[in-house]
């Protein structure tokens, strides 16, 4: 299991209560990093990870918000950057499918304006959002950007064409911003496949079949080894402008 020595690194991510968020926080706190842990307001997860973090000896603070709004994500990320005294690594991981269950390709009539929006406003422009108002605080560290994109973004079977196109522009703006905030900021994404979190977990099981099925490795994958995946890009410095597919080698 990757590991590395972050004593002392400050950090913020996004939807960092559950899933692969969840994973991170505590990867990344086991490693000596203070966390910031991004959740929604009233959601207790957001809380507890924290509480976790810091009964096991690490540091973590809540930073309750919402990415998909432009004044609040300001604020969030204000927050947690005066609560970390800096900031030296930003995972954008908050993310949202917009529904329970994968919409047709070819039901045009669901992508709604709303939905779209929705889609968008969280998925793409909310890590834009939270880079933008970090940018300051990870120039003068000389910091790290870990987003949160999917294989839907490369081809992939996406739960929605919103959806896809959502991760599809973040990779682009992955690649776009490691070229205009270099060489001070570094600016990565990972790339997961069919991870099993909270979103996941109450689907048909024939459903996460046919998924498997199409993988070289014949599994899911766990949140921890994207958060691994998270870890190295968040340590190798010689690493920018990449997006990293973790998906159990699945067959397109």
């Amino acid at each position: 299991m990757l590991t590395a020595d972050l004593t002392g690194e400050r950090m913020l991510i996004t939807g960092g209560a559950s899933g692969i968020g969840r994973a991170a926080s505590l990867l990344f706190s086991r490693c000596g990093a203070v966390v910031a842990v991004n959740h929604l307001a009233g959601d207790p997860r957001g809380e507890e990870t924290v509480a976790e973090i810091n009964a096991g000896g690490a540091q973590a603070v809540a930073v309750p918000g919402d990415v998909s709004d432009p004044k609040g994500a300001d604020a969030m990320v204000a927050a947690a950057i005066d609560a970390l005294g800096g900031l030296d690594i930003l995972i954008c991981n908050a993310g949202t499918p917009g529904a329970n269950e994968p919409i047709p390709h070819d039901d045009l009539d669901a992508m709604t304006e709303e939905f779209w929006s929705k889609l968008l406003s969280t998925n793409l422009i909310g890590p834009f959002r939270c880079i933008r108002a970090a940018r300051a605080a990870l120039t003068e560290s000389k910091g790290v950007v870990v987003s949160t994109a999917s294989i839907a973004g490369l081809g992939g079977n996406a739960s929605s064409v919103a959806y896809g196109a959502s991760k599809a522009g973040l990779i682009n703006v992955t690649r776009n911003l490691a070229r205009a905030l270099g060489p001070d900021i570094r600016v990565n994404a990972v790339a997961p496949g069919l991870t099993r979190t909270p979103w996941t977990e109450p689907w048909p099981a024939e459903r996460k079949a046919r998924s498997v099925e199409n993988t070289m490795l014949k599994r899911m994958v766990e949140p921890e080894e994207i958060a691994q995946a998270m870890l190295y890009l968040a340590v190798n410095g010689a690493v920018t402008g990449q997006t990293v597919v973790v998906d159990c080698g699945r067959m397109f």
